[in-house]
C-alpha cells in the first residue's frame, strides 16, 4: 500500500503538506492545483489514510449552475456551495467541480453527482448516464432523482400574504425569464394572485437574476407609476436590491408607497437601506442535506428516489 511519503515524492511537496491536504486542513495555504494533484496521485496509488477507524474516500462530481465569479451576483449559489463543501469535508468526499457545459468531462466511475440549478430533461438524462446516484438541488425537472427542494408555492404565499396584511391592494412580481418555461416562482405567483382575483399583468416585470435588472425594471415601472400603494415580490434578493436602488433615486418612499419582499435572505439583505424584508431559504442546509442524502443512498444502496423540502420563514424588515 502506498504511503504519504510516496504521494509526497510524486507530487513534489512535503509529507506534512500531503497529510494536511488529505485531512482537509482548512488552515493550509496551498493552491487548488496542488490539492488536486495530491488527490489524483492518492487516488491513483489507492492510498487510504491511516486511522483507528477506516474512512471511506469518495469522489463526487459537483455541477454548479454558475461560476464562482458569477456567484458574486447572486450569493444564494455561494451559500449552497459552502454547505456542500462543508458537509463533503465531514464525509471525506473529494468534490470534482464542473460547470453545466463540462458534463462530458465527468469520469464514468464517479461515486455520485450533486447538481445545483435548473436542468432540462436532456441534461438530466446525461447526468443519469454518468451515475445512478444523482442528487439535485432546486431543479424543477427531477424525475427519478433524489432532490432537495423549496416549496415555492409556500414562499409566494408567505410573501404575498404579508404584503396584503400590510394594506397593499395591488401586488406585483419582479422575476426572471425561465430557461425552459416560465420560472417556478412566476408560475406560483400568477396562480396565487389569480385565485385571489388580484392578478394584474402590468405588474409583472420580467428580466434576469441580477441587481442591474431589478434596477432597470423598476426604473421603467416608475415612469408610469401613479403613486398608488403597491407591493412587489421579487424572484430573488438581488432583484429586490436593484429595485430599491431605483426607488431611492426616484425618492419614492419605501414601504409607504411601494413595498418590497425578496426571496432567499442573502447575507447583504439586512445591510442595505432600507433593510430588505425577505423569505429566508436555508441555503447552506440545502447543500448539506444533498450530501447527506447522497451518502445515505450509497450506504443503503437505495434505488427509490427521495424528495426533501426545506422549510422557509418570512424575515420582516424595513421594506414592508
Amino acid at each position: 500500500m502506498a504511503t504519504i511519503k510516496d504521494i509526497a515524492e510524486k507530487a513534489g511537496v512535503s509529507i506534512a503538506t500531503v497529510s494536511r491536504v488529505l485531512n482537509y486542513d482548512a488552515s493550509l495555504s496551498v493552491g487548488e492545483d496542488t490539492k488536486k494533484r495530491i488527490f489524483e496521485i492518492a487516488e491513483a496509488l489507492s492510498y487510504q489514510k491511516k486511522s483507528s477507524r477506516k474512512k471511506l474516500f469518495r469522489r463526487v462530481a459537483f455541477i454548479h449552475w454558475v461560476t464562482e465569479a458569477e456567484e458574486l451576483s447572486d450569493l444564494y449559489y455561494m451559500a449552497v456551495r459552502h454547505g456542500i463543501e462543508e458537509e463533503a469535508e465531514k464525509y471525506h468526499i473529494h468534490l470534482l467541480k464542473y460547470l453545466l457545459s463540462e458534463i462530458d468531462q465527468i469520469p464514468n466511475d464517479i461515486d455520485g453527482i450533486i447538481a445545483v440549478g435548473r436542468f432540462s430533461k436532456k441534461t438530466l438524462n446525461q447526468l443519469k448516464m454518468k451515475s445512478n446516484h444523482v442528487i439535485l438541488i432546486e431543479s424543477e425537472m427531477n424525475e427519478g432523482c433524489d432532490a432537495v427542494l423549496t416549496n415555492f408555492e409556500t414562499v409566494i404565499q408567505q410573501a404575498t400574504d404579508h404584503l396584503i396584511e400590510k394594506g397593499m391592494e395591488k401586488v406585483g412580481f419582479i422575476g426572471v425569464k425561465g430557461t425552459i418555461d416560465k420560472d417556478i416562482r412566476e408560475k406560483a405567483m400568477r396562480s396565487y394572485l389569480a385565485e385571489a382575483n388580484r392578478l394584474d399583468e402590468s405588474l409583472f416585470l420580467i428580466g434576469d437574476y441580477h441587481v442591474d435588472s431589478g434596477y432597470e425594471l423598476m426604473s421603467q415601472f416608475i415612469e408610469s407609476y401613479s403613486n398608488q400603494p403597491i407591493g412587489f415580490v421579487t424572484a430573488n434578493d438581488p432583484l429586490a436590491i436593484g429595485a430599491i436602488k431605483a426607488l431611492n433615486e426616484a425618492k419614492i418612499e419605501i414601504p409607504q408607497q411601494i413595498s418590497i419582499v425578496g426571496i432567499n435572505d442573502i447575507s447583504v439583505s439586512k445591510y442595505i437601506y432600507p433593510a430588505l424584508t425577505t423569505v429566508r431559504i436555508e441555503k447552506e442546509l440545502m447543500g448539506k442535506t444533498a450530501v447527506g442524502i447522497l451518502m445515505e443512498r450509497l450506504r443503503e444502496e437505495r434505488t427509490v428516489a427521495k424528495k426533501v423540502f426545506i422549510d422557509t420563514v418570512l424575515i420582516k424588515r424595513e421594506t414592508t
